[in-house]
């Protein structure tokens, strides 16, 4: 079956203050079959407004990361995975900037592929004093409540638990967080029992508030 363009999505960020890390290990898991993203960052952006707790300063920090899966109950199209990664990316608290480019990869585009790949690059909130550049200044932070789930964000579905779950073991510690809840139980091959249940706080920049229309 082909795959929709659902789950595809290229990312690029602009260098900021901070050091960059390079991580390069390929995990697997499975994931939910292609369905096509709708990214709403605008929409998460004004649901995390809502409960950041204010924490100390800190410096942004880049990551680029090879991501490979392999599917069991779900299987995705190379630029479908990168779709969903950044909605994780975003969810997660990266900087709004987190790019995830299909990989190379051996079916088309838009085709399902048991080997899919996305690259990723991106930015996490560290504590200041552990990845400031020298003379930078500190970024404000805060405790983002984070809550990952079937349709939460709404790209998400039980198909994707093989994912999320690879998300939480490979790419999470590259975030700065704490209090996580990991209740999620994937069943390879079907959806039934499958639950998506992920909490933590991640360490993040406050959400900018978007700016309103002035009446001349």
């Amino acid at each position: 079956m082909g795959c929709p363009a659902l789950c595809r999505q290229r990312i690029e960020y602009p260098p900021q203050c901070s050091r960059s890390i390079r991580h390069e290990h390929p995990l697997e898991v499975g994931s939910r079959p292609r369905l096509r993203p709708v990214v709403h960052l605008a929409r998460l952006a004004r649901q995390s407004r809502r409960r950041a707790v204010a924490a100390p300063g800190g410096a942004w920090q880049k990551h680029e990361y090879s991501f490979t899966f392999l599917g069991f109950t779900s299987t995705y199209s190379c630029d479908g995975l990168a779709d969903k990664l950044r909605v994780l990316l975003i969810a997660s608290g990266a900087r709004p900037d987190a790019k995830a480019r299909a990989g190379a990869c051996a079916s088309g585009f838009g085709r399902p592929d048991k080997f899919a790949r996305a690259d990723l690059t991106f930015y996490t909130l560290a504590p200041w004093l552990t990845a400031a550049a020298p003379g930078a200044p500190p970024i404000n932070g805060v405790w983002q409540p984070v809550s990952l789930a079937d349709r939460s964000p709404r790209e998400l579905s039980r198909g994707d638990c093989e994912l999320v779950d690879q998300f939480r073991t490979a790419v999470l510690p590259m975030f700065t967080t704490q209090n996580i809840d990991n209740r999620t139980t994937c069943v390879p091959h079907q959806l039934s029992g499958t639950v998506i249940n992920l909490k933590f706080q991640s360490f993040t920049a406050p959400p900018s508030r978007p700016r309103t229309a002035q009446i001349q």
